[in-house]
């Protein structure tokens, strides 16, 4: 029962997403780069290389419908610790996260590994580009 409850919320999210365009903004952005790091990062590690949870790098959720990837967010995973997180995110934060760690857009690295880029960084980067 559990497991036709999740497909029937896959499907549906699916349905939602393709026709909404993620629209975050700037400041929140920031707020979801911050709980990625720290609160996913707790359990699939802070350089989301995996951990209690599964690696959450571009080579492993490219290929997984970006559907997936929002259900498991909002929903988590039943019989797991993956806990579901609709009640702080929407479906739009949840489809930008998704995207962002299909394209591996939430990391950055440095000298010292994988960092969220401030967002001063990211407009001098910007502004740096000929």
């Amino acid at each position: 029962m559990k497991k036709a409850l999740f497909i029937i919320n896959l499907l549906v999210m699916q349905l939602f997403i393709q026709s909404a365009i993620a629209e975050v903004d700037t400041t929140r952005q920031n707020e979801l780069r911050y709980f990625v790091k720290h609160d996913c990062g707790s359990c699939h590690g802070m350089t989301l290389k995996g951990g209690l949870g599964p690696a959450l790098l571009p080579e492993r959720l490219s290929a997984m419908p970006k559907s997936f990837l929002v259900s498991t967010i909002l929903e988590g995973r039943p019989n797991t610790a993956m806990p579901a997180w609709k009640s702080m995110l929407t479906v739009d934060e949840a489809s930008w996260i998704a995207e962002q760690l299909q394209h591996g857009q939430l990391l950055y690295k440095s000298q010292h590994g994988f960092i969220q880029p401030s967002q001063l960084a990211e407009t001098n980067k910007a502004m740096s580009k000929p």
